[in-house]
C-alpha cells in the first residue's frame, strides 16, 4: 500500500504544517508558467496540485490548497492572471476551488492504493477528472455556455497536458514522499 506522510507515525504539526507550505509555495510558483489560451491558460498548477495530494496525502495537500485560495481571497495576486480575488469570480474561478478537492481526491485515493506508477497515475487522474468538474462547471455558469461549450474551451484543449502531469506528478511523488520523510527521519534523532 502507499504510504503518504499522514500514515507515518510521530509526525509533529510544525513539520507537516511546513510540508504544506512548501506546496502552496510550489502552486504559487506554477502559477507563474503561464501560456494564455483564452478563457483559461495553460499553466503548470495541475502538476503542483496533483503533487500535493499524491504526496501529502488527503488531508494536508487539500490544506495546502486551502492556504493556496486563501491567499487569492485575500486579494494577493498570486493566479496565473495576478488578478486575486477577481480570479475567484472570473472564468477559473471553478479551478482555483477545485485545486482544494482535486488535491484531496488524488491525495485520498493515493492512501488507500497501492505503489505502483500506474496506480498514483489513476489517482492523479481522478484529481484532474475533479478538478475539471469544478473548473468546467464554473466556467459554464460565468460564461452562460452549454456543457459541451464549456468542455471544448476549459477541458477538452488541456486533457492530453493535464494526463501528462498526472504522469510526472506519480512519478515524483514516490521520490518526494522519500525526501521528507528522510528529512523528517534526520531531525527526529
Amino acid at each position: 500500500m502507499l504510504r503518504t506522510l499522514p500514515q507515518i507515525r510521530y509526525q509533529g504539526q510544525v513539520y507537516r504544517l511546513a510540508a504544506a507550505a512548501v506546496f502552496t509555495l510550489l502552486t504559487i510558483l506554477s502559477a507563474r508558467v503561464t501560456i494564455e489560451t483564452g478563457l483559461v491558460p495553460f499553466t503548470l498548477q495541475p502538476l503542483a496540485v496533483l503533487l500535493a495530494g499524491l504526496t501529502l496525502g488527503a488531508r494536508d495537500g487539500a490544506i495546502s490548497q486551502v492556504v493556496y485560495v486563501a491567499l487569492i481571497a485575500a486579494g494577493l495576486p498570486l493566479d496565473a492572471r495576478g488578478l486575486g480575488a477577481a480570479a475567484l469570480f472570473g472564468p477559473t474561478g471553478g479551478y482555483l476551488i477545485g485545486f482544494v478537492a482535486a488535491a484531496a481526491a488524488a491525495g485520498w485515493l493515493a492512501e488507500r492504493g497501492g505503489s505502483r506508477l500506474w496506480q498514483r497515475w489513476l489517482a492523479g487522474v481522478a484529481g484532474i477528472a475533479v478538478l475539471y468538474l469544478f473548473g468546467v462547471a464554473h466556467l459554464q455558469m460565468y460564461a452562460g455556455m452549454d456543457w459541451s461549450a464549456a468542455w471544448a474551451a476549459g477541458g477538452a484543449p488541456f486533457l492530453l497536458p493535464d494526463l501528462a502531469k498526472a504522469v510526472i506528478a506519480a512519478a515524483l511523488a514516490e521520490g518526494g514522499r522519500k525526501v521528507l520523510l528522510w528529512h523528517k527521519s534526520t531531525t527526529s534523532r
